[in-house]
């Protein structure tokens, strides 16, 4: 570029798109001033902005999006990304590690337990009853045997029917809270509920632990996502990851809870295991089990409602840019009409999965009689279930690691763990009486094992991510709390039918939910994985405008869309030259609105400072860049709600001005010009954002 077409303020030109550290840009003390009546070089252009369209971990340099590129490429361009991140988070917990060895255990803790803390505690919950009934079985054989003579076995039944209803009852209503309210308020009456469940051991704790999921789910999900515009790298590289580490605390709430009760039954029943179990020493165990995490649901109260005050921050950013206040019924309806296929994915496939879920127990109760024989223990098949339990969460775990895996990710995995939970139930359905003989046992015991593995390593830990994932904030929580819901269905259905049919008829019934599930993916269900979310939300804000044709970007990728969205044409709008030249459209909009407000309050008398500090992504050369390509009419309001006068007289074009190849010159100076004193943006009105922000 001419050196006449950038003049320097002060010493010389900082690289374009360079994102100022605190002490300035690396090459100057001041950004530079674009000249009026010359024609930006899109070259430049590109340059400045890229930082803010092109992130280096999903475009390449000549700003090629990564799953534009040839397979071969595409595979060394990912691979160089995700290696290089790899290599940077291994220093990071050497560096950790050297100042003090146990520091990335109280990073893990404030990551990954304290976000799951309230799914630890629904985990724990939710498997309680049906842990602890062994232990009534054995002691009230009157009740809860399998010959019950004093208690009818639909109430006792019941007493899982209820549990589930309330839990279902809790992930409609919690979701809903959570979009009208607030995300905070939903943490806060979700883990007090709990609380005064537990106390009271009645069905309304269903409700509070109900409530984990969509609430969970989405302020894990938005509190990995920053404010503002721009996504940092690691929202882009680690959101599944850290939403999956949350949910995984699920496990480690199952684990505790039946770790507990072998735990405090050894204490009351003097260090054995083996029956009669004595009326004081079953009261002690059970209601001990459920005092214990009492406190800690207590404790979570507190946490939530006076350590987490911006829980509902990215909401309230949605409903302020949607100007709405309350529920956004609007947003409802729009999304079952645009996303009704990914709500069909999300609780169908949760369905499937919670069938099988439950279906799980099946193989314990088989193999435990053939393996072990004859047993008055209660202890025999609560180490069985501890067994499975640790399985499980490597599964947990594994799929935190590989969810944001671009060869691998959300939809794979989905695919594949249902696949595999199909096999493993297929397979005995058809020569069980074999499998559960001695010949056979062992395979039948493996594949109870796969069948756990496989279950959290896929559906169970995919289907928590992608229900809020796949819809837009506004009703992210309601979305997620009725696909819970529909899961929770399903586990209801494997509750009241299994009471209903025999051993061999389950195992006939329960596979073909797995084809089911993996084939609703298949169909359905987008491919979140290196998606990032505020394209999402971008896509979304065209929706909600009525013009969902006139967006081009990434949220409409092929890669990125369901089959069923892809033949319904979704993507043929899809064009990354016009969505550059529409993101800085979007971006000058913005920028106009802040400027135009933050001069009517210089005309009003008030304080101005700080006013751009708060969810301010551009650096200075965007903020002189936009001062002096921006018409004067942008700044113009007639004091009617919407955007500026001269955005509506455009008539929602989305091409630039100066995209139609006129020239910058044919603008007068009285339209672009160089701010005033007055006007001028303060040093400190540009937030610093380091590269690590990134």
């Amino acid at each position: 570029m001419d050196d006449d077409v950038m003049s320097p303020d002060v010493h010389h030109d900082p690289t374009p798109g360079l994102i100022p550290v605190p002490h300035g840009p690396a090459t100057g003390d001041e950004a530079l001033q674009l000249p009026f009546g010359v024609t930006p070089d899109p070259d430049h252009e590109k340059a400045i902005f890229a930082y803010l369209t092109h992130p280096d971990d999903i475009y390449t340099k000549d700003g090629t999006y990564w799953a534009d590129l040839p397979l071969r490429e595409r595979i060394a361009f990912v691979n160089k990304v995700q290696n290089e991140e790899a290599k940077q988070e291994l220093k990071a917990i050497g560096r950790m590690m050297k100042k003090d060895p146990l520091s990335p255990v109280s990073w893990y803790f404030r990551n990954a337990v304290l976000p799951g803390a309230g799914l630890g505690l629904e985990g724990y919950v939710l498997f309680s009853i049906g842990n602890i009934e062994p232990l009534f079985r054995a002691t009230w054989p009157q009740c809860w045997g399998t010959s019950a003579t004093e208690c009818s076995s639909n109430w006792i039944a019941a007493v899982t029917y209820l549990e589930v209803i309330g839990i279902m009852v809790g992930q409609l209503v919690v979701g809903v809270i959570g979009d009208w309210i607030g995300r905070r308020w939903g943490l806060i009456q979700d883990a007090a509920i709990m609380f005064v469940g537990l106390l009271m051991l009645t069905a309304s704790w269903g409700f509070g632990v109900g409530g984990e999921y969509p609430i969970t789910a989405t302020s894990s999900m938005e509190n990995s996502v920053s404010s503002g515009k721009l996504s940092t790298r690691n929202d882009r590289l680690h959101r599944g990851r850290k939403v999956t580490t949350a949910f995984l605390m699920q496990g480690w709430g199952q684990l505790i809870n039946q770790a507990l009760l072998i735990i405090l039954l050894l204490i009351f029943h003097g260090g054995g295991g083996g029956g009669p179990y004595g009326l004081a020493t079953v009261q002690w165990t059970f209601r001990l089990s459920f005092a214990i995490p009492a406190v800690g649901t207590l404790w979570l109260v507190y946490y939530r409602t006076y350590k987490m005050p911006h829980a509902s921050r990215q909401l309230i950013a949605a409903k302020k840019k949607s100007n709405v206040t309350g529920y956004d019924y609007d947003s409802l309806a729009m999304t079952t009409k645009h996303f009704g296929g990914r709500l069909l994915a999300t609780a169908g496939c949760w369905f499937c999965n919670d069938v099988f879920f439950y279906g799980n127990k099946l193989f314990q109760s088989q193999f435990i009689s053939v393996i072990s024989g004859p047993s008055s223990s209660v202890m025999t098949g609560w180490i069985w279930n501890l067994y499975n339990v640790i399985i499980s969460l490597t599964g947990y775990y594994l799929a935190s690691l590989l969810m944001d895996n671009r060869f691998y990710g959300r939809k794979m995995m989905q695919q594949v763990g249902f696949l595999m939970c199909f096999i493993m139930f297929v397979v005995p359905a058809f020569k069980l009486e074999y499998y559960t003989s001695p010949a056979g046992i062992k395979s039948f015991q493996a594949m109870y094992f796969l069948s756990s593995f496989f279950n959290q390593f896929g559906p169970n830990s995919v289907t928590f991510l992608v229900a809020g994932e796949v819809f837009p904030t506004p009703i992210r929580a309601s979305a997620h709390g009725f696909s819970a819901c529909c899961g929770k269905a399903g586990a209801l259905l494997a509750s009241v039918l299994y009471n209903y049919i025999d051993t061999q008829t389950k195992f006939y019934v329960v596979p073909w939910f797995g084809l089911a599930g993996m084939v609703l993916t298949w169909m359905f269900l987008p491919d979140t994985t290196g998606l990032d979310l505020k394209e999402q939300e971008r896509r979304w804000s065209y929706i909600r405008a009525g013009k969902p044709d006139d967006y081009h970007g990434i949220a409409i990728h092929p890669m990125h869309l369901s089959l069923w969205e892809r033949l319904r044409g979704v993507g043929k709008n899809y064009n990354p030259e016009l969505d550059h030249k529409q993101k800085i459209e979007d971006m000058r909009e913005e920028w106009a609105g802040k400027e135009r407000m933050r001069r009517e309050k210089e005309v009003n008398g008030q304080n101005t400072m700080g006013d751009d500090l708060e969810h301010d992504d551009f650096n200075d050369q965007v903020h002189h860049y936009f001062r002096n390509t921006t018409d004067q009419g942008m700044f113009v309001n007639d004091g009617s709600p919407g955007p500026s006068n001269y955005s509506r007289s455009r008539n929602n074009s989305s091409a630039p001005p100066f995209a139609s190849g006129a020239n910058s010159k044919e603008v007068t100076e009285e339209k672009i010009r160089p701010e005033s004193p007055s006007t001028t943006q303060s040093p400190s009105s540009t937030r610093p954002v380091s590269e690590k922000e990134q």
